[in-house]
Parts: C-alpha cells; structure tokens; sequence
C-alpha cells in the first residue's frame, strides 16, 4: 500500500470516519465537483477557458477522498494506478488514445 493511502487510512481510523464504500463514493463525487466549480467560475462558465484557476487544497481533498475511497474497498491505489499506466501504455503503443477501448 502507498504511504498517502496508508496515511489517509490512519487518519480516518483515529478520527472515527470510517463509513462504507457507497458513502465514500458519494464523498468523491462531491470533492470532484467542487473542482468543477472553481473550473467553472474560474472562466466565466467557460467564456475565458485560460483563466481556469483550482485551489490546491481542492485538489488534495479530492486526492484525499480518492484514496480513501480505495482504502474502503482494500483496493491498493498505488498498484491501481500502475495497472491504468500499463493499460494506457498498450493503448497507446496500439496506436490508440489512453481513452479508447473498454
């Protein structure tokens, strides 16, 4: 497991934040969208896409309720993460874009 993983677990863990996958989620999604709002506010609703502006601290919760979703669900992010590169790599070597295929 990575270490920011393991930290967000502890975290979590001493805090008493545990809750199940499902509300996890819920969490991410939210943190996800406020990243999108700063998006949107930050360009005029995309009028000036070059004036995009997001806090980083919008970032780490995102990064933070990411982490702790995979923690929920004993998902080891670190060699997830791993797993995508290799898939985007083969992609890409097929002559591809990371996004295509299923």
């Amino acid at each position: 497991m990575d270490e920011k993983q393991r930290q967000v677990a502890d975290f979590v863990e001493a805090h008493g934040l545990e809750t199940p996958p499902a509300y996890r989620l819920l969490d991410l999604v939210s943190e996800v969208g406020e990243l999108a709002k700063d998006a949107n506010e930050s360009t005029g609703y995309g009028t000036t896409p070059e004036t995009v502006a997001i806090e980083s601290d919008e970032i780490g919760d995102a990064l933070f309720a990411l982490l702790a979703v995979a923690e929920s669900l004993d998902i080891d992010a670190e060699e997830a993460l791993e797993t995508a590169i290799a898939k985007y790599d083969a992609r890409m070597d097929e002559g591809g874009s990371p996004g295509s295929g299923a």
